[in-house]
């Protein structure tokens, strides 16, 4: 669902992920102080690896959700939620996620994605995403340090 927003209070966060080799995929490594920036920078791994985010530009605004059973579920469909942002209509390529609810006892995210279409003319192709995984798929939560990381392993 597409949604309004204002450009002036528009902010780009720190980048807090990273690729890891393995075998035939790749592995998303992100961290944050919280476990909701965590899930966010997770999200914003994944569109870093289908192109260079330095060419996306911010020209609309679409809200997603996600909902699953367990912690992992909704990593997991949180992602697979981006995706098909990206591989349906309206091919959004996002340049910044924002997570507006985040609830890990009813397990549900809503997230405002920003971004543009994708544009082979104006965006360098990286490397298709197939397919989020739960193979190895591990989160960690160290609250008292403010320590969180995820991987995620996705198909490509």
């Amino acid at each position: 669902m597409e949604v309004e927003f204002s450009k002036e209070e528009f902010f780009l966060p720190e980048i807090k992920y990273e690729y890891l080799d393995h075998t035939a995929d790749v592995q998303l490594h992100a961290w944050g102080g919280s476990l909701l920036e965590t899930f966010e920078q997770c999200g914003m791994a994944m569109f870093g690896y289908m192109t260079e985010l330095d060419y996306v530009t911010v020209t609309s605004c679409y809200q997603i959700e996600a909902k699953a059973d367990d912690i992992e579920g909704l990593l997991f469909h949180f992602l697979d939620e981006l995706l098909f942002l990206f591989s349906a209509e309206p091919f959004l390529i996002c340049k910044r996620l924002e997570i507006t609810k985040f609830d890990i006892e009813t397990f549900e995210i809503e997230c405002r994605c920003y971004g543009e279409p994708f544009d082979l003319d104006k965006h360098p192709q990286g490397t298709e995403v197939k397919a989020i995984t739960y193979s190895a798929m591990q989160i960690i939560q160290e609250p008292e340090r403010n320590h969180y990381e995820v991987f995620v392993i996705i198909d490509i």
